[in-house]
């Protein structure tokens, strides 16, 4: 199969633990896109949080796109034009923090280019480290969100967070619910997932599922694992999908999305 798309997933799966893209990596996907393979990058993170990777890859130049938030918005990165955005309302969020409190979680969400909290943990701490974006803590989160947001994330420890993920999507069936690490729970608006935005950018582009190889590693690259013709994990894949996809490669830490490239697209472009 001639593939058209190369999707990727970058927290553990294009980027090492240190929150590089490797010298490897980043060879190997400059020849797929010479080749007129898009890289599209899709992430949990937010738009912000990505640019600068995206910019690494020269994504930009080679007329590519970006999923972020899990899919929420759509960026043209060549025009640098927003394409497609679902957000969550103030009313959604407010109603989110409700539900935090009444589980003894804690939750934040984006606006105006930070991270919004009433409170502070270690997992908040993870999410500021990732993303590179200011922590403001705030008094009163519902005051704090005045307008509506792309996403909010509800952070605990994993074994905990567990049981609350199966009280969220019981509670609140209307909003799409997943994990990117363990103790993320990650919640946007309903439909919004990697799959969904990865099919609107496919027809936008004129490319089949078939076409498409899809890179990840957590719950919240699933749908597209299952979406693309190919779907792939990267060996660092949380255990209980491991069997959830086409084939396994190489870690994050060992050039897995290099070896997609020399093994599925260099061969088929020759």
């Amino acid at each position: 199969m001639k593939y058209k798309m190369l999707v990727l997933d970058m927290d553990d799966t294009l980027l090492t633990d240190e929150h590089k893209i490797s010298q490897r990596n980043k060879d190997l996907l400059f020849k797929a896109q010479d080749l007129g393979v898009y890289v599209v990058l899709a992430s949990g993170r937010p738009t912000p949080a990505m640019t600068y990777f995206a910019e690494e890859l020269e994504l930009p130049k080679y007329g590519s796109y970006m999923l972020s938030y899990n899919g929420a918005v759509i960026t043209d990165l060549k025009n640098n034009e927003i394409v497609f955005e679902q957000s969550l309302s103030k009313e959604d969020i407010h109603e989110l923090y409700d539900f935090s409190v009444a589980n003894k979680v804690h939750i934040l969400t984006y606006i105006d280019g930070h991270i919004v909290a009433e409170t502070e943990s270690e997992y908040i701490n993870m999410e500021k480290y990732i993303t590179g974006m200011p922590h403001r803590k705030v008094s009163s989160f519902k005051d704090a969100v005045y307008t509506s947001a792309i996403k909010c994330i509800l952070l605990e420890y994993p074994e905990y967070l567990k049981e609350v993920e199966m009280k969220l999507k019981q509670a609140m069936p209307h909003k799409s619910v997943t994990t990117s690490k363990p103790f993320f729970l990650e919640v946007t608006q309903k439909g919004i997932d990697k799959a969904a935005s990865l099919a609107r950018l496919a027809e936008r582009l004129g490319i089949n599922a078939a076409e498409i190889i899809a890179v990840g590693n957590a719950n919240n690259d699933l749908s597209m694992i299952e979406y693309a013709g190919l779907g792939v994990w990267v060996d660092n894949v949380t255990p209980e999908l491991r069997n959830k996809a086409n084939v396994v490669v190489a870690s994050n830490n060992n050039d897995g999305v290099a070896e997609v490239v020399e093994r599925f697209i260099l061969p088929f472009h020759v």
